[in-house]
């Protein structure tokens, strides 16, 4: 997991040097790495909006 989507959440570095992660882990991590997900795509909306806005 050490190479997917580094540094895009916190707790993936706190894991990194470990091969084998348990279940709890791995959701939490990835449950972090949606979230991040969510926060960009809103990020991403509003930059289109404010784009459409100055045309």
């Amino acid at each position: 997991m050490c190479n997917e989507h580094h540094g895009m959440y916190r707790n993936h570095e706190r894991y990194c040097w470990r091969q084998f992660l348990t279940k709890e882990e791995k959701i939490e991590i990835l449950e972090e790495y949606k979230n991040w997900l969510e926060k960009e795509t809103q990020g991403v909306k509003e930059k289109i909006e404010n784009l459409n806005k100055a045309s």
